[in-house]
Formats: C-alpha cells, structure tokens, sequence
C-alpha cells in the first residue's frame, strides 16, 4: 500500500525547486537527501507514476522547499504541480510508542463502542492544527468525526482489527445530519 506523503503545490525560484504540502508526521525522514520516493501526476485511469530522489529540502517561510534530482529549473518543477509524493508502507518501521499508530494501520478498522456493539468502520483520519479525528463510516451511510484521544479512544486492537469508542452522548448522532 502507498502513502501519500506530500504533495507538491508549485514551483519556487528558478532553480527547481517545490514547494511541498507535508503529509507526513516526518518530513524530516521521508524528505532528507537521498530519500527516494514514488511521484504520482495525473488523474483518474491516466495516472502516471515515476521514482524521485530527493536531493535537498529545507524550510523556508513556514513553508516545505524540495529539490528532485533531475528537476533544475522552473518550467520542470512547473510540470510537477499536483504531484503525489509517495512512500510504500511496508518500507515504513512501526512506531515505538504503543499508543502511535501510522494512518493506514487504523484505516479499515471496526468500529465497536465499549460494550463491543458495532458502529462502523474507520476511513480516514483528519490530521487538524487541533489535532487528529477518526472518521468513521456509520451504518447508516453517515460519517462522524471523533477526536482520536484516549477518552474517547481507550483502545485500539491492531491485530483483532478493531476500535473501541467511547463517545460522548450525542457526538455520533452529529454525524447523521
């Protein structure tokens, strides 16, 4: 399985540079020089894919700027806007903290609340300023946000393919509307 971990948003200067959205909790690892990852441009059916190395990154403004090896001037770098920056998940290390989890491992897992009634299914996690939610596909078709902290998250069982939830009355009801 892929995952994206930037995105490049344009082109800065004339050297070739990117400016790089960060989809990854560290960038420091997957942009250091000499990282090599998957560039996906295109949509749909006519996605095409390419390897990258990146030769150097640093921050500028608040911002992510990346060189490629290959890219040394801005209408190359142009031609990579939308880009997909990818990674294969195998080739990532699981966390050492226990309670640290990579987004594809908690995408896909039941949802269950603390009497082991079934509630849905995680699709994604919102990465916020404020923090990460899960949210979660109800049965009934409706999504629900749920803040991925401890109160309401007191367990998730990787190996059993599960999520126990504790939500506050009220906070999946939200998402039906």
């Amino acid at each position: 399985m892929e995952l994206v971990v930037g995105r490049v948003v344009k082109s800065h200067g004339v050297r070739g540079e990117l400016v790089v959205e960060v989809r990854t909790d560290s960038p420091e690892e997957r942009f250091a020089p000499g990282s090599r990852l998957v560039g996906r441009t295109g949509r749909g059916n006519s996605t095409a894919d390419r390897d990258v190395t990146i030769e150097a990154a640093r921050s500028h403004s608040g911002r992510l700027l990346v060189r490629l090896e290959g890219v040394g001037d801005r209408d190359t770098a142009d031609a990579l806007r939308g880009m997909l920056l990818l990674v294969d998940s195998g080739a990532l290390p699981d966390p050492q903290d226990p309670d640290e989890f990579h987004d594809h491992q908690l995408v896909g897992l039941r949802v269950v609340d603390t009497s082991g009634d079934r509630l849905g299914e995680v699709v994604e996690i919102v990465h916020t300023a404020a923090g990460e939610l899960l949210n979660i596909r109800l049965a009934d078709g409706s999504d629900a946000l749920v803040p991925f902290v401890t109160e309401m998250v007191p367990e998730v069982d990787l190996a059993g393919g599960t999520c126990v939830i504790d939500p506050p009355e009220g906070l999946l009801e939200l998402g039906s509307s």
